[in-house]
């Protein structure tokens, strides 16, 4: 397996999109898929790291509105503050984050993977994850046959074992044809 980046201490649960009313109040896109855990971080006041430097803000509430998350956080009372702060990644540390159930991966822990098909045909390394809109997860490869989309779907992963940093597949007949 490729050299793999170290695990990140923290996970991206929403992105500012702007300030919300005059005291301080922030309105995030949400970016977990568990949003109702905010809300038990908000209840014991736990740290929150917003930004590219990961500034510690204390969250002190939380509620929902519009497909968004209204946050509060102690060092944030105006507008002004809020409007600082437009466009930045909220994150949680990984400490604090939802314990995965078997089978569950985070993306990070993909990237860097050797995909093989069942046959044994290397077709190269995961260098993203994404989540089609209201379907399954997609795996993009990087290898000799350029790049490759590869549904996360029960019909083509025979195996993932994040641990082996491994990825066996069996391709639904044209997935792999070059166009």
């Amino acid at each position: 397996m490729p050299d793999k980046q170290p695990e990140p201490r923290y996970l991206a649960i929403g992105r500012i999109v702007r300030p919300h009313g005059v005291h301080g109040e922030l309105r995030a896109e949400i970016l977990t898929d568990y949003p109702d855990r905010v809300q038990t971080l908000a209840r014991h006041r736990r740290t929150l790291y917003v930004g590219p430097a990961h500034r510690p803000f204390t969250l002190t509430g939380v509620r929902f509105h519009q497909d968004a998350m209204l946050l509060t956080f102690k060092e944030c009372a105006t507008r002004n503050e809020a409007d600082t702060l437009r466009g930045a990644l909220v994150e949680i540390s990984i400490e604090d984050a939802v314990p995965l159930e078997e089978g569950e991966y985070y993306h990070f822990q993909l990237l860097g993977m050797q995909v093989t098909t069942e046959e044994g045909e290397m077709l190269g390394d995961i260098v993203d994850v994404f989540t089609a809109p209201g379907a399954n997860d997609v795996f993009v490869i990087h290898g000799s046959r350029g790049e490759l989309l590869i549904p996360a779907i029960e019909d083509v992963v025979i195996d993932l074992n994040v641990p082996a940093g491994r990825l066996v597949i069996r391709p639904l007949p044209g997935l792999l044809d070059t166009v």
